[in-house]
């Protein structure tokens, strides 16, 4: 097993975000997230917060898609680690499927989040539902 070794950075901080499903949904996670970065000590280079927003979106549109609320959207922070977790109503895991080059196909989103994060959990809490954890690094590199 490898140890690594966290850089020292801000203390864990964490917020938390109900969401409704509705439209505009993807729009407000992203502005959620975007203000928890801002607010940080050490604010990541452009093409980190890029990614972070990108799995953001693609977390809550796959929950939003693809499972019944409630919808939540909690960031949480220690050093150079950005926890993202999207919790829905079902107990149903995600499913990967083969990208599909049609327009509107989908296929895309699950597999962008596991090439943009370092970890990918999915926790189901019985009948209540599931929770999707991605592990972004905050250092480019």
């Amino acid at each position: 097993m490898q140890r690594v070794q966290e850089p020292s950075g801000p203390p864990a901080r964490s917020g938390r975000w109900p969401l409704t499903g509705l439209k505009g949904t993807m729009g407000l996670a992203r502005e959620h997230a975007r203000g928890f970065l801002d607010a940080g000590a050490d604010v990541p280079a452009v093409p980190v917060v890029q990614e972070v927003l990108l799995v953001v979106a693609e977390l809550v549109s796959n929950a939003v898609r693809h499972a019944p609320g409630p919808y939540v959207l909690e960031l949480s922070q220690t050093g150079a680690r950005l926890l993202i977790a999207v919790s829905d109503g079902s107990s149903g895991g995600p499913v990967p499927r083969p990208p599909d080059l049609s327009a509107g196909g989908g296929g895309f989103g699950w597999h962008l989040v596991h090439r943009l994060s370092e970890r990918v959990e999915v926790r189901v809490h019985g009948a209540s539902g599931k929770t999707v954890t991605a592990t972004v690094a905050l250092l480019a590199g």
